[in-house]
């Protein structure tokens, strides 16, 4: 029979631990611009012996010499300096965050009491976009409904999926609410009328007629084609559209037009946040003929250690618990500011490389864009693949054609004329021209594609090519067809 029972095993086991400064500097590094203005705010406000500067006040590369500044003015005087009362009462409100401080460097812990409230802070912090339920809801309210009709529509309400169709029957809402399907019936056309127009339709059909009707547009012969010809509509079957709708196929292709000024999933606009800001974090410009790098410190408070705290070191005249504080954040203060620095200057060592690899695009555009990998970058500035990762994560960069992510320069690519590399966004580019250019009434196959592809010297497969052509969004041939 087996030994039960409690029993002291040792084991050997290898774990990698990153020190506090480390993790701290990498997050650094990895935050995008306004993400590290709200980390530096934060420690602003942790940190008694850091200075905000106006933007005119200090540069950023000014503010490692200040923090070098402070370390070499550190006397270890034993001298007491008489401390005011506004001072005190700096230290005893922080003296918590300094017990923390050190309980987290003794234990080397993951996770502290300080982590934890920085944590709760970011949540606090969070401002939630309107719900497409919240939305309804509220405008529910203010219909003239009973309590059976309000309690029908705050049910069909619930059971929207995120194009903002139902996902159950009327009938079936009516059994489970234990309404009259009339009261539910009342509750859908209800439903059916508030904005976004096409909201709690059974599918797309009934969708796009929703949103004509709510236009006065019901009796139009779009409004005939999706209700009466909507197979033909989804095959692009246009002369036989308009030979049952007794219309010219001019007419017709005006009225499917129509059909794709539509909103075919009125809920989706809830789904994710698309007011997301982007601040570019570099600004690449031509000036005088030469290319420039400017990086965007706008965001970035600028910050120095406090002339009153270095004082205190300096004179020698802290002692105690006090002054190990004081030194403590001092140089917690300086590590930030390095911190910083190096993260500006891994950036812009990568920016510059990126702009000496893809001088074409710059020149010309996204035609001229050149398969480059993360590793390629490394090598030339001399840091690690996953450093290269880690300074480009949610960082843009901005150019004569637009602001594109970091990332968006790093992409696979063929071989293409003379020998050359041709990354597969400049490909993505050259079908959309080729496409643009094509005759409407005889719109070009993707093996056609292929075959101009192929006369530039670009060979790629077709199916790689219908691939592309549906990230673009653009139809199949068929449906890309024009009748005269």
């Amino acid at each position: 029979m087996a030994h039960q029972g409690l029993q002291q095993v040792q084991k050997q086991a290898q774990t990698l631990v990153l020190a506090p400064q480390l993790r701290q500097s990498l997050k650094i590094l990895q935050a995008p611009t306004l993400e590290l203005r709200n980390s530096i705010l934060e420690e602003l406000q942790q940190n008694p012996t850091l200075e905000e500067l106006p933007i005119e006040g200090i540069s950023i590369e000014q503010q490692a010499s200040e923090g070098t500044e402070s370390q070499e003015n550190e006397p270890n005087s034993s001298d007491e300096l008489q401390l005011s009362e506004e001072d005190y009462s700096k230290l005893s409100q922080l003296d918590e965050d300094y017990r923390e401080y050190y309980t987290q460097e003794a234990s080397n812990s993951q996770f502290t009491s300080e982590d934890a409230q920085r944590r709760q802070h970011f949540f606090d912090s969070l401002v939630s976009e309107t719900s497409l339920q919240e939305h309804l809801l509220s405008q529910a309210d203010l219909c003239d409904l009973t309590r059976a009709q309000k309690e029908g529509i705050d049910y069909l309400i619930g059971s929207l999926d995120d194009r903002g169709f139902l996902t159950i029957t009327l009938s079936d809402a009516a059994l489970m609410t234990q309404l009259p399907l009339s009261e539910m019936q009342y509750a859908a056309d209800v439903l059916k009328s508030l904005d976004p127009p096409g909201i709690g339709a059974k599918d797309l059909q009934d969708c796009l007629l929703t949103q004509l009707k709510l236009t006065d547009r019901d009796d139009t012969l779009a409004a005939e084609i999706i209700r009466d010809h909507y197979e033909l509509l989804l095959r692009h079957r246009i002369p036989d559209i308009a030979r049952k709708t007794s219309s010219k196929i001019e007419e017709v292709q005006f009225a499917i037009e129509e059909i794709a000024t539509l909103d075919p999933a009125p809920g989706s606009k809830f789904s994710d946040d698309n007011n997301r800001v982007v601040v570019p974090d570099v600004i690449v410009e031509k000036s005088d003929e030469e290319w420039q790098i400017i990086l965007n410190n706008d965001y970035i408070p600028r910050l120095r250690i406090s002339p009153a705290y270095k004082e205190m070191i300096a004179t020698g005249k802290i002692v105690g618990k006090d002054k190990e504080y004081i030194r403590e954040k001092i140089r917690a203060g300086r590590f930030l500011m390095n911190s910083i620095e190096q993260r500006q200057q891994t950036i812009e060592r990568i920016t510059q490389e990126i702009l000496n690899f893809q001088l074409e695009f710059f020149e010309h555009g996204v035609s001229k864009l050149r398969p480059l990998t993360m590793n390629q970058i490394a090598q030339t500035v001399g840091v690690h693949e996953t450093t290269v990762s880690r300074a480009i994560a949610n960082k843009f960069i901005e150019t004569p054609h637009g602001v594109f992510e970091f990332k968006y320069f790093f992409t696979p690519g063929y071989q293409g004329k003379d020998g050359q590399a041709v990354s597969n966004k400049s490909i993505k580019d050259r079908i959309a021209n080729i496409i643009s250019n094509e005759n409407p009434a005889k719109p070009l196959s993707d093996q056609e594609v292929v075959k101009i592809l192929a006369e530039e010297d670009v060979k790629i497969a077709r199916r790689t090519v219908a691939k592309y052509r549906e990230e673009l969004g653009i139809l199949p041939t068929n449906l890309r067809r024009r009748f005269s």
